[in-house]
């Protein structure tokens, strides 16, 4: 039964213009890349995968890892998906990001080849002042949304959002966003990789070229309504923070020992975002610290959390 302990996972890290340095600084990241954007703690895409740390399956990329221990560790609940349903990541906005926005699975599968791209954010660090843009301030017609990226406004009729630590956003497929600078997120979403970027603030590459937009498929796919209201993310040691049909994310306030109890049924993804300690069950004893990604294959079995920090928990 070995092939169900739990593991720690090593990340695959991205190095875009817009990044910095707090992953390596703050998060325990190891890399030579700089700037440090992203690093991709649970991921089983082919734009980059996690791998395995340690243990008997040690330096096995995620689809290698699940493809010896059999798709049962993934739990009834993901036999709907025909692929590794999620990508998690840390994501270091040192400036902004692009604005953007994601296609649907319908979309994305006619023109991409790949599911579309629901997502959450939870915000880890910000700067003060730092905000993000989520959604149009108001409803929009396409006409107004396509004049306004043709004269670089676009930013003037988004719908821009102050963020403090703790902050939680979901962001559904066909919402118009964009990460604000001096802001640290750990983001879950579907396990995709397509973006249309609408706006890049026009600023140019290390070789000073412009990214690509892709205003034609953007127009297509965005949602034009006023965003909703965003509502703060309640306290407490065991919160929701997301549930969707492609993703279940918990926040849990580790002061001690506490139960993890893990069913057939899915998953579970562990990212410590803050302390440390150990996770202890049958198969032995795995330390984490902040920074670590930890996998729990699908098992009728109990484990207990002990140590001091916060975890995000995501099933699906």
């Amino acid at each position: 039964m070995y092939q169900l302990a739990p593991i720690k996972l090593l990340p695959a890290f991205r190095d875009y213009l817009w990044g910095g340095s707090r992953l390596k600084t703050d998060f325990n990241k190891k890399t030579s890349l700089t700037p440090l954007a992203e690093s991709w703690e649970l991921s089983a895409h082919k734009a980059g995968e996690s791998t395995v740390a340690q243990g008997p399956f040690q330096g096995l990329g995620l689809t290698a890892y699940l493809r010896v221990i059999g798709s049962a560790a993934l739990g009834t609940n993901a036999a709907r998906f025909d692929y590794f349903p999620i990508l998690i990541k840390l994501i270091d906005a040192k400036q902004n990001l692009s604005v953007q926005v994601h296609p649907d699975d319908a979309f994305a599968l006619a023109n991409e080849g790949e599911f579309g791209k629901t997502e959450m954010w939870y915000v880890l660090d910000c700067e003060p002042g730092a905000t993000l843009y989520c959604g149009f301030a108001k409803d929009v017609t396409k006409e107004e949304y396509a004049s306004a990226i043709a004269t670089g406004s676009l930013t003037n009729i988004l719908n821009r959002v102050p963020v403090s630590r703790g902050d939680t956003f979901f962001i559904p497929a066909g919402t118009v966003h964009a990460i604000g600078a001096g802001i640290v997120i750990c983001e879950i979403q579907q396990n995709s990789n397509t973006t249309y970027r609408v706006f890049d603030y026009n600023r140019r590459d290390k070789s000073g070229n412009t990214r690509p937009l892709h205003v034609e498929k953007a127009l297509a796919v965005s949602n034009l309504e006023k965003a909703p209201a965003h509502h703060k993310t309640p306290n407490g040691d065991n919160v929701l923070l997301a549930d969707c049909p492609y993703f279940n994310v918990r926040r849990l306030v580790l002061h001690g020992m506490r139960v993890l109890p893990v069913t057939t049924d899915t998953f579970i993804s562990l990212i410590i975002t803050d302390g440390q300690g150990t996770l202890i069950g049958k198969h032995g004893v795995l330390s984490f610290t902040k920074g670590d990604s930890l996998f729990i294959p699908a098992q009728n079995e109990e484990f207990t959390l002990n140590g001091e920090g916060e975890i995000i928990i995501t099933t699906v």
